[in-house]
């Protein structure tokens, strides 16, 4: 494994409570370096174990950055602490927001993308609430900003989310349909969505619904994979349809 550099993050303060990022891992591009992903685990896992999976797609031009979550109490579990991206109650569209968690999670990906070269493509993806947090990643790029008000800082190009939600989706349309320039980035943003019909953990009409409410909302470049007996893990094949998307929306030549 070459994962190039690791480092520990910054922290992020959340409701009066720092809460420190773990290990970031970074997966160096094998060709031209042409785009670089910020790549976020499910609850409880860690950047490690992402990495490992990045690093055998075939796809030479990208730079995968894989951060660990901070170590924190999570409402699902009791309260007892795991790392976490936000904290959450339930998996799924309709659960309370934590909208100051999940401001913290997409300001720690801008931030690990603000340094990348100017004329190299940035994008966001995920597993799970890895993919909560891309998605609600992507919502601020279109809107603008964060759900705090402050300005979103980069300029993505793709967004993935496997097995995943949307948090914030009832306020969504309101954020879109109140901007032209949103409107205009809804339409034009790619973005991945895949989710497998056997998912006990994030069930499968929670990421079909959370499709819809993002194609309702004029996130027209979007498209929503499914997989009939697919669980919450990944399989071959979606990394294949990965691979061929990515290849695709970021115009990767395939050069090493």
């Amino acid at each position: 494994m070459s994962y190039g550099n690791s480092s520990v993050a910054t922290g992020a303060r959340v409701a009066g409570r720092s809460f420190e990022y773990g290990r970031t891992h970074v997966v160096r591009p094998k060709g031209r370096h042409q785009a670089t992903i910020v790549w976020l685990h499910g609850l409880g896992d860690n950047g490690a174990s992402w990495s490992q999976i990045l690093e055998t797609l075939p796809l030479p031009n990208i730079k995968w950055i894989c951060p660990t979550a901070p170590t924190r109490p999570v409402a699902l579990f009791g309260g007892f602490p795991c790392t976490a991206w936000f904290d959450v109650r339930e998996l799924s569209e309709d659960g309370p927001d934590d909208v100051e968690g999940m401001d913290a999670a997409a300001a720690h990906v801008a931030n690990l993308l603000s340094t990348e070269p100017a004329d190299i493509k940035v994008g966001v993806g995920g597993f799970s609430m890895g993919a909560a947090t891309a998605l609600y990643s992507a919502t601020c790029f279109t809107h603008g900003k964060y759900g705090n008000g402050n300005p979103y800082p980069v300029n993505l190009s793709v967004a993935v989310g496997l097995s995943g939600w949307l948090p914030c989706a009832r306020s969504l349309k309101e954020k879109i349909e109140g901007s032209q320039e949103a409107t205009r980035k809804a339409a034009s943003l790619p973005l991945l969505m895949c989710h497998g019909r056997g998912d006990e953990v994030v069930i499968y009409k929670h990421g079909q619904r959370s499709a819809e409410v993002l194609q309702s909302t004029g996130f027209r470049n979007l498209n929503f994979k499914t997989y009939n007996s697919l669980g919450h893990y990944t399989v071959p094949e979606e990394m294949d349809d990965i691979c061929k998307w990515l290849t695709a929306s970021l115009g990767l030549d395939g050069s090493s």
